[in-house]
C-alpha cells in the first residue's frame, strides 16, 4: 500500500525491531505511534507483562491504555478484510495468515487476563511498583501508601511546631528571624524537596562563597571602620548641613549612624549612602560614590577631609562583597543545621506511619537499582519481566527519573540475558514542549540521553534509530507557519537547529487574529476601607480584556461562524473554545466572571479550592450544626442553603423575637416537618456515623446531591466530590470523629484539580501547564506578552549538589547573583517554550 511521508514516518518510528530516539513536534501523532508500537510488539509474540511503557502523567498513561484496548476491542471483532487491512496500516505490508488473523483477535482478551494488566504507568507509579514487589531489599514497608501534599504539609507543620515548643526552640528563632517570606511551609517543603543538597550537612559554608577562614563580621567591620571615622563625619557635618537639599538627607542619615561604634547596622547604612546600587546608570555593580557624595559645592568646602572621606567610601566598597558573602554563608549553615534537624524528624514520621512522598518513590527505586548488596538479585528479577521500554514526553523526565530508566535499560545491552529475545528501547519526546522545570525536568539531558543510549546500544552492535516527526496532523498550515516565522529565531540552539512543522492537512483552513495590546491601568488604591481587596474595578486592564474575549465569543456564536472539522463544516459552539492563561492571576477570574455575565456556558476554573466552594460550605454548615446544635450561625446557612432552601423572609421569620437557640425554635415549628426530618435523622446518627457516611446521607438519603448541583451547576459534583475524598482521607489517618474532621478541614486550603478534557458544550480556561494535551478548534492566549514568570525558590543547588539559602536581590553575593542571572535565563527561555506550547 502507498502511504505519505508522515505515516511512512510513524511506521518506522512504530517498528519493533530498532530502538528508536523520536523527537516529535506537537500534533505529530506521538501517542498514535507508542499505541501502534505496544500493538505490534503485541502481534510479534510479546507477552504484555513485558512491556513497560512511561509516561508522565496518570492522563497520559489513561489515554494510551483507553486508545491501545479499543484498537485491541476492534481487532477482536473485525472481518477478515478489515483486519488484514488494519494490520497492514501497522507497517505489515504482507499477507495474513488466518493464524495471524486469530491470533490478534486474541490480544485483547490476552491484555485483559494479563496480571497486573498492560504496564503503562507515570514513573512514580512505576517506582511505587516496584517498592512494593521488593519491600525488604528496599527498606520500606510493604504496605506503605503515598502521601499527598496535603497530609505532607500537616506531618511539616507538626514537626515545626514540636520544635518550636519543645525539641530545638533557639533554632527555630533563628530561622524565624531570617526568614524574610510569607509561607515558611513552602521553604519546609523546598527542604524535604531537595534533601539531597544537605548531605552531608554543611558545618562552614566560607568556602563555597569564596571566603577566608578567617572572615567574620568583626574582622569586616575592623578592616573598613579604622577608628577616626566618628571625627571625620563630625567635621563634615556643618559643611553638608549648610549644603543641598541633597547634602542634607545625607547628613541626616550619618547622623543616625554609630561611627564611634561600628556595628553591622552602620556598615549597612553607610552602604547605603556611600555606594550606587546594582542597576544603576554607572559603575555597575555596587561601586563607590566618589566625586558625588557630597555634592561639588560642598565638596570644595570640606577639601582637606574629602581624601578620607573618599577612603572611607572606598573601604564600603570593598567590605561590601565580604559582608555579603558573610552573611549569606551564615544563613546558609543555618539553613542545614535546621535540615539536619527537621528531615531526620520528618523521615521517622513518615516511617512511623508507612508513607512514601513522590520523591521517595524514585529516590527509593534508584538506591534499590544501584545497592551493590542488592541490585544484582533485583534486576535479575526484573530481567525476566521487561523487555520493552517506552518512555512518553521524555523531554520532561528529570535527571533521578532518567536514572532510573538507565539502570533498567542496562541489561538491554549488557550482553545475554534470562531470555533470548530482543530488547528495545522507545523514547519521544520535544525539547520545545519542556514546560516543567519547576517539578526538576531538565531539558539539556534530553539531548545527552540520547548520545548515551546510542552509544550503549551501538557498542552491543544493536540498532538505534534517531527520527524526527514534523508533520503535524492538528493545525492548519496557517497557524503552523504564524508558529514558525514567530519562534524561528528565538529558540536558542539547543532547542534544535530548526523550528519547522509541515501541516498534514494542507487544504484545512485556519486564521490567527492579533489582538492590539490593551495598555495595563494604574494601580488604583481602594476608595473605601470596607470594599474587598481583590476587587478590580472595570477599567482595569484584566477586565477590559476579559469583556473583549467575552464579546467576541459570544459574536461567534451568534453569527454563527462555520468552523472545519473532520467531519465537515459546522458553526462554532462554546466548547470549541479554549482559553489558555499562564497562571492563575486577576485575569483568570475576570474571564470566567465575564463569559458568565455574557451568559455563555463555561466549565469554571481548572482548580478550585475546596473551601471556599459554596456546595462545600453548605455541607460543612451541616457538619458543624450536627457537632454543635447550638451554632446558630452554621444552622442559619444551613437552612438558606440548597439542603434545605429555605428563603431570608422565613430565616427571619423563625430567628427573630426568638428566646433561646435558633435549634429550639426551629424544633417548635410545626410547618416544615421535611426540614426537622432531615436534620433530627442527622443528628440521631452524628454519635454512631463516620464523617463519610454523613456526608452520604445527606447527600443520597435526603436528596442533597440533586438539590446542590440544581440549585449551583454541575461544577458543584467536583467539591462534593472532593469533600468526601477528603473525608475517606481523614477516616484513614486520624480517628474519625466529626469533630476532628472540622478541624482536619480548616486546617488548609484544599485544592481541586477537575479534568476538563471532556467538558462538552462549554468554555474551558485554564492554564498552559494543566492544558497539555489537549486540542481545540479555537484557541485564546490572552497573555503572550507577560514574560516574567517569578522565582519562587528559596533555596539554590549549587553545581556540586550542596543547597545554599537564597538572599535577596539587594544583599546578594557574587555566588547567588550569578545563579540568579542563569535561572532568569532559563525561565525566560521557558517562557517561550510555554508559549510555543499554547
Amino acid at each position: 500500500m502507498i502511504r505519505s511521508d508522515a505515516s511512512e514516518r510513524q511506521v518506522q518510528a512504530s517498528d519493533p525491531a530498532n530502538s528508536v530516539w523520536l523527537s516529535a513536534n506537537a500534533g505529530s501523532g506521538k501517542t498514535r505511534v507508542l499505541t501502534d508500537r505496544v500493538a505490534r510488539l503485541l502481534l510479534g509474540g510479546v507477552e504484555p507483562q513485558h512491556i513497560l511503557c512511561l509516561t508522565y502523567t496518570k492522563a497520559a498513561a489513561t489515554e494510551m491504555q483507553n486508545r491501545l484496548f479499543k484498537r485491541l476491542g476492534e481487532w477482536a471483532m473485525m472481518p477478515d478484510a478489515a483486519l488484514h487491512h488494519a494490520l497492514s496500516d501497522l507497517g505489515d505490508e504482507g499477507r495474513h495468515a488466518h493464524d495471524a488473523l486469530a491470533r490478534a483477535r486474541q490480544l485483547f482478551a490476552r491484555a485483559i487476563e494479563t496480571p497486573g494488566g498492560l504496564r503503562i504507568q507515570t514513573i512514580h507509579s512505576f517506582c511505587a511498583t516496584l517498592l512494593r514487589r521488593f519491600p525488604l531489599e528496599a527498606g520500606v514497608s510493604p504496605q506503605f501508601t503515598e502521601l499527598d501534599d496535603r497530609a505532607a504539609k500537616l506531618l511539616r507543620e507538626n514537626i515545626v511546631e514540636e520544635l518550636a515548643e519543645f525539641r530545638a526552640p533557639d533554632l527555630m528563632a533563628e530561622i524565624a528571624r531570617a526568614y524574610t517570606g510569607e509561607d515558611f511551609n513552602a521553604l519546609m517543603a523546598q527542604v524535604a524537596g531537595k534533601r539531597a543538597g544537605f548531605v552531608p550537612p554543611i558545618r562552614d559554608a566560607r568556602d563555597l562563597f569564596d571566603l577566608p577562614k578567617s572572615a567574620s563580621i568583626e574582622t569586616i567591620l575592623a578592616n573598613t571602620f579604622l577608628g577616626a571615622e566618628a571625627d571625620l563625619i563630625e567635621k563634615i557635618l556643618p559643611a553638608l548641613l549648610a549644603g543641598t537639599v541633597t547634602d542634607v538627607k545625607t547628613a541626616t542619615k550619618l547622623v543616625a549612624l554609630d561611627f564611634a561604634a561600628p556595628s553591622l547596622a552602620t556598615l549597612t547604612g553607610a552602604e547605603d549612602i556611600f555606594l550606587y546600587g546594582a542597576g544603576a546608570k554607572k559603575n555597575e555593580p555596587y561601586s563607590a560614590k566618589l566625586g558625588v557624595v557630597p555634592t561639588q559645592a560642598t565638596q570644595k568646602q570640606i577639601t582637606d577631609r574629602l581624601d578620607a572621606l573618599n577612603a572611607l567610601m572606598g573601604r564600603v566598597e570593598t567590605a561590601r562583597p565580604l559582608r555579603t558573602a558573610l552573611q549569606a554563608a551564615q544563613k546558609t549553615e543555618l539553613l542545614h543545621r535546621f535540615a539536619a534537624t527537621f528531615l531526620p524528624l520528618y523521615e521517622a514520621a513518615k516511617s512511623a506511619r508507612g508513607l512514601l512522598d513522590f520523591d521517595d518513590l524514585i529516590s527509593r527505586a534508584k538506591t534499590l537499582l544501584t545497592d551493590p548488596s542488592v541490585a544484582a538479585w533485583v534486576l535479575f528479577r526484573l530481567d525476566g519481566g521487561i523487555d520493552h521500554i517506552l518512555v512518553d514526553e521524555a523531554q520532561d523526565t528529570s535527571p533521578d527519573q532518567w536514572r532510573v530508566i538507565e539502570l533498567l535499560a542496562a541489561e538491554f545491552t549488557a550482553g545475554q540475558g534470562t531470555r533470548e529475545a530482543a530488547r528495545t528501547l522507545f523514547v519521544v519526546g520535544d525539547k520545545k514542549q519542556s514546560i516543567y522545570s519547576f517539578q526538576g525536568a531538565d531539558v539539556a539531558a534530553f539531548d545527552q540521553k540520547a548520545q548515551d543510549f546510542k552509544a550503549a546500544f551501538q557498542a552491543a552492535n544493536q540498532s538505534f534509530v534517531p527520527l524526527e516527526l514534523e508533520y503535524s496532523f492538528r493545525s492548519s498550515p496557517a497557524i503552523l507557519r504564524v508558529v514558525d516565522d514567530t519562534f524561528a529565531d528565538r529558540f536558542p540552539v539547543a532547542m534544535g537547529d530548526h523550528v519547522r512543522h509541515i501541516a498534514f492537512k494542507e487544504q484545512l483552513p485556519g486564521r490567527v487574529d492579533l489582538w492590539p495590546m490593551i495598555e495595563k491601568s494604574p494601580d488604583t488604591k481602594d476608595e473605601h476601607w470596607e470594599d474587598p481587596v481583590d476587587l478590580i474595578s472595570e477599567a482595569h486592564h484584566a477586565a477590559q480584556l476579559a469583556e473583549k474575549i467575552a464579546a467576541e465569543i459570544r459574536r461567534m456564536i451568534d453569527s454563527g461562524t462555520q468552523i472545519a472539522t473532520d467531519d465537515g463544516i459546522r458553526p462554532v459552539h462554546a466548547g470549541d473554545v479554549l482559553i489558555l492563561v499562564q497562571r492563575r492571576s486577576a485575569l483568570f477570574s475576570e474571564i470566567i466572571r465575564a463569559c458568565k455575565k455574557a451568559g455563555l456556558p463555561i466549565a469554571g476554573v481548572d482548580r478550585l479550592k475546596l473551601g471556599a466552594e459554596i456546595a462545600v460550605k453548605d455541607l460543612a454548615a451541616l457538619l458543624s450544626f450536627l457537632a454543635t446544635p447550638e451554632d446558630d450561625l452554621s444552622l442559619a446557612a444551613l437552612l438558606r442553603s440548597p439542603l434545605c432552601g429555605w428563603t431570608e423572609a422565613e430565616l427571619y421569620d423563625l430567628a427573630h423575637g426568638r428566646k433561646g437557640y435558633l435549634w429550639e425554635s426551629l424544633r417548635s415549628r410545626t410547618d416544615c416537618p421535611q426540614t426537622l426530618g432531615m436534620l433530627q435523622d442527622l443528628r440521631d446518627q452524628a454519635d454512631y456515623l463516620r464523617p463519610y457516611d454523613l456526608i452520604e446521607r445527606a447527600l443520597t438519603r435526603h436528596d442533597g446531591r440533586r438539590r446542590l448541583i440544581t440549585r449551583l451547576g454541575a461544577e458543584a459534583e467536583d467539591g462534593i466530590d472532593e469533600f468526601l475524598s477528603q473525608a475517606l482521607a481523614f477516616e484513614s489517618n486520624e480517628i474519625p470523629s466529626l469533630t476532628g474532621f472540622l478541624i482536619w478541614l480548616e486546617t488548609d486550603d484544599i485544592e481541586v484539580k477537575r479534568q476538563m478534557d471532556s467538558e462538552g458544550y462549554r468554555i474551558r480556561v485554564m492554564t498552559v501547564h494543566g492544558s497539555k494535551g489537549l486540542e481545540a478548534p479555537i484557541v485564546i492566549l490572552p497573555e503572550t506578552a507577560d514574560r516574567s514568570p517569578q522565582d519562587r525558590d528559596e533555596i539554590y543547588t549549587l553545581e556540586s549538589g550542596s543547597a545554599v539559602w537564597k538572599t535577596s536581590s539587594a544583599d546578594s553575593p557574587a555566588l547567588i547573583s550569578n545563579i540568579r542571572a542563569t535561572r532568569a535565563a532559563k525561565r525566560d527561555e521557558e517562557s517561550l517554550r510555554l508559549l510555543y506550547v499554547a
